[in-house]
């Protein structure tokens, strides 16, 4: 064939590769046509206009016109992208080769480009009108983005991540939401790219808010009535608060669902559903989370009526994205599980990485049942086991997701889904992902806004590190934790640290054998990281060394002497985190019996927190607790209450900067 054939000039086609192939298909489709086309490729020709025509030896036609894979037509009878479609595109790159550049110039880079040079006009020929203007109510309400640029750009939104493929052609434009369901993203993730451009025109990656109504009157939060209920939630106390304050959450919850107010809605639930808990007598319930969820509530509030604060407004409130977005066929790379129990049920929450759009998802199941991890490891999950799941690929048409990046399989399409073995080979996973320099991700977790008004995604601080050695190893035998000392090709330190659980008994001694290479070299750890004592901390939920990941919260105990090499050490206290936990409890506490009913002895202990925080120095923080006591009293009003959000908020974010 050569290049005898006169053949329209395609520059989408010359710009494919292997992965957006897979990107639009899926993988093992696009090898498969890379082996046909290469054995025996098509005869191609020219149809009308910009067309390339594919005549195939078996007799199959198949025409691409211009606008994108959608658009090709094949006699083949396939719905969608077909092995012969993906020949004919393999075909004429093969067909028209690349002109070599000349001795004299170098080598062209790839044109730096933006999808927000795409107008309204071109969005509404690619998804219509109609669409559009979907988007456009979005948009007047505001949402948040971000934004990662390079040879495909990526714009990962609440409810779903679009990459643009080919320069300048929206016709190849993917998304993880389902064909058909949400194409209104594509438009959202043009304007995103927008106002990118606008803000943070040189950065590689960035955060954007995007839309909304500027220069508008913003007359508050929208949460002047729920904050309303914290208040009297807090005056109450859990202990006190009536099935009357219980009910009036279920009208909070609806106005805050058809505003769409994401992170206050699930905040406002998680505070109901601590309220229940604790009338029923549930383990579910904790005096701590109760206090975390009426700080935040008011911090969110307080972050976009601040001045300055409306520019944060999607950011800190959640957009009007839907609840569940439909996806269609993802690979998601399992990084392990965390199991848990509470009253008579137990909860797996599995983490799953999509390497298409760099983030981490997590599906949860939970059962009525007394058994631990390495039982629940073999329960089944769409046709696999748990452990299977957690440790392997997973490949699926049937993922819904949320804009909590949750994501669950529908169970009328169970069959569309298939696990694969993983052999731990992690390193194809995305930079926003997986972390070769600890102290990048170090400066990443320190530049992030303070938790209480963060959105609220589950897997937020899930992240693969890449381990260059192992160093030493203890064990606390008073916490039963266990900390392993790994370290970057650098030389920079990071803990892996795992703590002792009863539902997940084998969990402390499959973390010492993986990372004292009794499965081979130990590569990666992934796990949810923070920050504690000047360095990376991560809570691993899997370790790959050779063969495939060890989950450790699904591991046997063994059965003989198990940690390994680690030391046994004392516990050795830590004054500053000792005396800012006992900050946050007494003043949970107080959100626990309630601000009008705290015994005489409350004050007692108030003041001797303030003391302890002084001598470990923060004095600022222990000066918001001489407040509370200075507005306390028999009948606590809006001071008191603004004095103990003030403090809470104080200790909570240096328990979290600790």
């Amino acid at each position: 064939m050569g290049g005898s054939v006169s053949l329209p000039v395609r520059a989408d086609l010359r710009a494919l590769d292997a992965d957006a192939l897979a990107a639009l298909a899926n993988r093992g489709l696009v090898k498969r046509a890379a082996r046909e086309a290469d054995r025996e490729p098509p005869a191609l020709s020219s149809g009308d206009g910009a067309t390339v025509v594919a005549e195939f030896a078996d007799g199959v036609r198949a025409e691409l016109p211009e606008g994108g894979l959608e658009q090709g037509r094949c006699t083949c009878g396939a719905t969608g992208a077909c092995r012969h479609l993906l020949g004919l595109i393999f075909a004429y790159q093969a067909a028209l080769p690349e002109t070599p550049p000349s001795e004299d110039e170098p080598p062209a880079e790839a044109p730096a480009w933006s999808p927000g040079g795409f107008t309204d006009e071109d969005l509404a020929t690619r998804i219509g009108s109609r669409l559009v203007e979907t988007a456009r109510r979005t948009h007047r309400s505001g949402y948040t983005a971000r934004i990662r640029r390079g040879a495909a750009p990526v714009a990962e939104l609440p409810a779903a991540t679009v990459r643009f493929l080919v320069p300048g052609d929206l016709g190849y434009v993917h998304t993880d939401a389902r064909a058909g369901v949400r194409d209104d993203v594509i438009a959202l993730a043009v304007w995103a790219f927008r106002a990118a451009d606008e803000q943070h025109p040189g950065a590689d990656e960035c955060s954007v808010d995007v839309g909304g109504a500027p220069g508008a009157a913003v007359t508050g939060s929208g949460l002047e009535t729920v904050i309303e209920f914290a208040a009297e939630v807090l005056r109450s106390g859990a202990v006190h608060a009536g099935p009357g304050l219980v009910a009036a959450a279920a009208g909070h919850l609806a106005a805050l669902d058809r505003a769409g107010l994401r992170w206050p809605l699930d905040a406002t639930a998680e505070l109901a559903d601590q309220l229940t808990a604790y009338r029923d007598r549930s383990a579910r319930y904790a005096p701590e989370r109760l206090a975390d969820l009426i700080a935040e509530l008011f911090a969110r509030h307080r972050a976009v009526t601040a001045d300055g604060g409306a520019g944060h407004r999607a950011r800190v409130l959640g957009s009007e994205e839907a609840a569940e977005t439909p996806l269609r066929r993802v690979r998601l790379d399992g990084l392990g599980a965390r199991v848990t129990a509470v009253d008579g049920q137990r909860r797996v929450e599995i983490f799953h990485g999509q390497a298409a759009s760099g983030v981490v998802l997590v599906s949860h199941r939970q059962w009525e049942t007394d058994e631990d991890g390495p039982a629940l490891g073999r329960r089944r999950i769409a046709g696999a086991t748990v452990d299977a799941i957690a440790s392997g690929v997973l490949v699926t048409e049937s993922a819904i997701r949320s804009a909590s990046r949750t994501v669950r399989l529908s169970a009328g399409r169970i069959a569309k889904s298939t696990v694969t073995v993983s052999h731990g080979a992690w390193e194809g996973l995305p930079p926003g992902l997986l972390a070769y320099d600890y102290a990048k991700l170090a400066a990443e977790l320190d530049a992030m806004p303070p938790r209480p008004v963060r959105a609220r995604v589950r897997a937020e601080l899930v992240r693969v590190l890449a381990i260059a050695e192992v160093g030493e190893s203890w064990y606390a035998p008073g916490a039963q934790r266990l900390s392993v000392e790994i370290r970057d090709g650098s030389g920079v330190t990071a803990t892996v640290e795992a703590t002792h659980a009863a539902v997940a008994p084998g969990r402390l001694d499959a973390v010492a054998a993986a990372l004292d290479g009794c499965r081979g070299r130990p590569r990666f750890v992934a796990g949810s990281v923070h920050r504690s004592g000047g360095r990376v901390v991560i809570d691993p939920y899997a370790i790959a060394a050779d063969g495939p990941p060890v989950v450790p919260d699904l591991a046997m105990p063994p059965t003989g002497q198990g940690l390994g090499n680690a030391d046994g050490t004392a516990d050795v206290g830590d004054p500053l985190a000792e005396a800012v936990t006992a900050a946050r409890d007494v003043l949970a506490e107080a959100a626990h019996s309630g601000l009008a009913h705290l015994p005489g002895a409350h004050t007692d202990r108030l003041r001797s927190a303030r003391a302890a925080l002084a001598r470990v120095g923060l004095h600022r923080v222990a000066s918001s607790l001489d407040e509370v006591v200075a507005r306390l009293g028999p009948d606590p009003g809006a001071e008191a209450t603004r004095a103990w959000v003030d403090a809470y908020l104080r200790v909570s974010l240096a328990a979290d900067l600790r």
